[in-house]
């Protein structure tokens, strides 16, 4: 079998390629594997609205089915590719099927980063990765009064939200001494620590698992290192992912956590391509350092640079980071990278659950976090892409608009 584009992965970002080539006007083949049975769909949903039950797989898709049927892509779907060829300009999947491709998209994003510890695979430990993860926990709620959430990133967060307003106690398990440790600055991890404490979580830091214990059948609990047992009927690990980049890896290409790509999204391997989480570029908003970004915006973003690219564009990929997570009535709102930051400002009062944060480095503006402070955002995400210097008792102040203060 053969093809003038594959796609591995059916994600954000190989969907976004996916799109990006047939906008562009390409009219040759285009495969796309995915290991999922589903349609690409949206996975932000998975942790909020899919767990609640607010919205279906089908409000979630990221194109309906007919879109499919009328690109004239093939689709290979519950499939995964296990090695590649880049000399021969082949793969071969778990179905052991062999296919050629002219150039490749690896779009693969990540697997769920598991426990090591005794007890980590019983039934009732999940993650929050793929539609059948939170399917799973779906079936198990009606049956379930304490869940144990190890985490305090995102993920974690997220799911304590939903589950708290699903009438489940949760307890949270976070290892560092604070939630969201690794992505923002301690006064929007304290601030979020103290409303999910308000809305009932248990919310336990600096602490450190020791296995999952169980009744021969299932999870029922939690030891923790001290030796003290959290008590629970379902647990939920999420503590990050792996990249799933082994095949590349194995075929030779530069990488180890993510496939090192250039600033057009080219990996070491001729004619491939690797984009979203599983990528690792240099990025300049993390002053030139090599990283992988997990999200949606990058997917994206990475997608249609490497499709144009593809199609003899001369494009790179330069785009301004950009997350948000929902918990509760609060919206954060984040642009740019804070790592490294060595001062903040903190614009209005966080008990009126409206404000916002500025990350400065060296005496620029590097990054916002804004909750329920849209205005903030959208305004601050100019400053952030000036590197701006700004007088400090301006920034602080909610009534002088951020739109006035990008002057470097």
């Amino acid at each position: 079998m053969q093809c003038d584009i594959l796609i591995v992965g059916a994600g954000h970002g190989g969907t976004a390629a996916a799109i990006a080539l047939r906008q562009n006007g390409f009219v040759g083949s285009i495969m796309m594997i995915g290991n999922e049975l589903e349609l690409p769909y949206e996975r932000p949903a998975l942790s909020k609205e899919y767990l609640s039950g607010t919205k279906s797989l089908e409000r979630i898709l990221i194109r309906p089915a007919q879109f499919w049927k009328e690109s004239g892509m093939i689709m290979r779907l519950g499939e995964r590719v296990i090695s590649v060829d880049p000399e021969g300009h082949q793969v071969t999947t778990d179905q052991g099927l062999s296919i050629g491709y002219g150039s490749m998209i690896w779009a693969t994003g990540g697997s769920p980063r598991r426990l090591s510890c005794v007890g980590h695979d019983l039934p009732g430990v999940h993650s929050v990765r793929t539609r059948a993860d939170v399917d799973r926990m779906i079936t198990e709620l009606p049956e379930v009064r304490q869940v144990v959430v190890i985490g305090g990133g995102y993920i974690g967060l997220e799911a304590a939200s939903v589950l708290t307003k699903l009438n489940c106690r949760v307890v949270l398990l976070e290892a560092l001494p604070r939630v969201l440790a690794r992505v923002a600055g301690e006064e929007l991890s304290r601030f979020f620590e103290a409303e999910h404490r308000a809305h009932g979580v248990d919310v336990r830091l600096g602490v450190q698992v020791d296995c999952i214990v169980g009744d021969g059948q299932r999870a029922t609990g939690v030891r923790l290192a001290d030796g003290h047992v959290v008590p629970a009927d379902m647990v939920i690990v999420g503590i990050g992912i792996v990249p799933a980049v082994q095949p590349l890896i194995d075929a030779g290409a530069e990488g180890g956590n993510g496939v090192h790509v250039d600033e057009q999204c080219r990996s070491s391997l001729p004619d491939i391509y690797a984009i979203g989480d599983c990528a690792a570029h240099a990025n300049g908003f993390a002053d030139g350092a090599v990283i992988r970004l997990e999200s949606v915006q990058n997917a994206n973003d990475q997608g249609v640079i490497a499709a144009r690219v593809i199609l003899g564009h001369d494009v790179a990929y330069a785009a301004t980071p950009w997350f948000w997570s929902n918990q509760y009535d609060l919206k954060l709102q984040t642009v740019g990278l804070s790592g490294g930051h060595d001062a903040t400002v903190t614009r209005g009062d966080p008990a009126s659950r409206s404000f916002s944060i500025t990350y400065l480095k060296a005496g620029r503006v590097i990054a916002l976090d804004c909750v329920n402070a849209v205005r903030d955002y959208v305004q601050g995400r100019k400053l952030v892409e000036a590197r701006a210097v700004v007088d400090l008792s301006l920034l602080g102040n909610p009534a002088q608009p951020l739109k006035e203060m990008v002057s470097a």
